[in-house]
C-alpha cells in the first residue's frame, strides 16, 4: 500500500456514500461499485447497464461520468433530475460537450429532441452506440463538431476522458487532435432549444459568444452549464460567465429534485457537480418541473 493514491478511491467511497438517490441504501451502492471495479478489470468489455426510464447506457471502465450512472443511478443528480421534470415530448435539448450522450439519453426519455455535440473522435463513436443501442436516431442529430465564438479550427487535447479541452498556447503535455468548430447559431439556425447543456471545460465564454441568437430567444428556458474553475486557463474566471448570461436575464440556480424548487447561488455552483442551472423566467421553470411525472430509481422516487 505504500506509495498508493488513495485519494480517488476515498473521494469516489465518499461521493456515493451522500448521493441522494442511494442514502436509503449506501450498501447496495458500494457492493454496485465493487462488482463494477472487478468485474470490468477481469472482462475488459464493454458492458450495457441500465439507465433512466428504461434506457440504457454502453459504458466501460475508465468513463468516468458515465459509470457513476451506474453506482447512483444518476451521476449528477440534482442536474440530471432537473432536466427529466423540465423536459416534455417536442421540447429540443442541446448538449453542448455531450461526451458518450449521458444527458442526451436521459432527455430523449422524455420524448424530447436532442441536438448531440462532441468534438472528440473516439468519444463521438461512443455517442453514436448509445444513440442507436436506445433506437433514438430518428429524433437525436449528432455532429461531430467543436463550439465556440466563430468558425474555424482548433487543437484539442484528446486522452483525457470527461476532461477534454481546447489547447490553450501553452499546453504541449497531451495527445492533441484539430477539429472542426462552428457556432450554435450556425448550427441551430432557427431552432431554439429549450435547454441547453453546456460541458466544455473551461471554453464556455467562447460558446456563448457564437449563441447571441439562442441566448436571446425566449423558447430558451433554461441551461446546465459548467463552472468548475478551468476557464482560468483562457484567461477568464467563472464570473466572467455568470455575467455574460445575467445580461441575457439568466440567474444561476440550485435545484432540489425532491422539493422541485430552485434556491439562487450565492457563490460557485452545486457543489456536488460544478453545474449551474441558469434560468430567466422562474415561474414559467417552475411551473414545469412541478407538473412533471414522479421518477424512480433505485428504490427512490423524485
Amino acid at each position: 500500500m505504500r506509495g498508493m493514491n488513495l485519494a480517488p478511491l476515498v473521494n469516489t467511497l465518499r461521493f456515493l456514500w451522500h448521493h441522494p438517490l442511494v442514502s436509503h441504501n449506501r450498501m447496495a451502492t458500494v457492493s454496485r461499485w465493487f462488482r463494477w471495479q472487478m468485474g470490468s478489470r477481469i472482462l475488459a468489455l464493454d458492458a450495457v447497464v441500465p439507465f433512466v426510464q428504461g434506457t440504457r447506457l454502453i459504458v466501460r471502465r475508465g468513463m468516468t461520468g458515465a459509470t457513476g450512472n451506474i453506482y447512483a443511478g444518476l451521476h449528477e443528480f440534482e442536474d440530471m433530475a432537473f432536466a427529466l421534470h423540465l423536459l416534455r415530448a417536442g421540447d429540443l435539448f442541446v448538449d453542448v460537450g455531450a461526451n458518450v450522450g449521458s444527458y442526451t439519453i436521459l432527455a430523449g426519455s422524455t420524448g424530447a429532441s436532442c441536438v448531440s455535440i462532441e468534438p472528440i473522435p473516439s468519444t463521438y463513436k461512443d455517442l453514436l452506440a448509445n444513440v442507436n443501442i436506445n433506437g433514438m436516431s430518428d429524433r437525436v442529430r449528432t455532429y461531430q463538431l467543436g463550439l465556440g465564438s466563430v468558425s474555424g479550427v482548433r487543437e484539442l487535447t484528446s486522452d483525457l476522458d470527461t476532461m477534454n479541452h481546447v489547447v490553450d498556447g501553452g499546453e504541449s503535455a497531451h495527445d492533441t487532435i484539430k477539429v472542426e468548430f462552428t457556432t450554435l447559431d450556425s448550427l441551430l439556425s432557427d431552432e431554439t432549444p429549450a435547454l441547453l447543456k453546456v460541458d466544455v471545460e473551461g471554453y464556455e465564454s467562447e460558446v456563448f459568444g457564437g449563441a447571441k441568437n439562442v441566448l436571446a430567444s425566449p423558447g430558451l428556458l433554461a441551461m446546465i452549464v459548467e463552472l468548475n474553475g478551468s476557464n482560468i486557463r483562457y484567461g477568464r474566471i467563472d464570473q466572467d460567465v455568470i455575467q455574460q448570461l445575467k445580461k441575457e436575464g439568466f440567474e444561476p440556480y440550485d435545484y432540489s429534485p425532491f422539493e422541485r424548487t430552485l434556491r439562487r447561488q450565492s457563490g460557485r455552483g452545486s457543489s456536488r457537480s460544478g453545474n449551474s442551472i441558469f434560468v430567466r423566467n422562474l415561474e414559467q421553470v417552475l411551473d414545469r418541473v412541478r407538473g412533471a411525472s414522479r421518477i424512480s430509481m433505485l428504490g427512490t422516487e423524485f
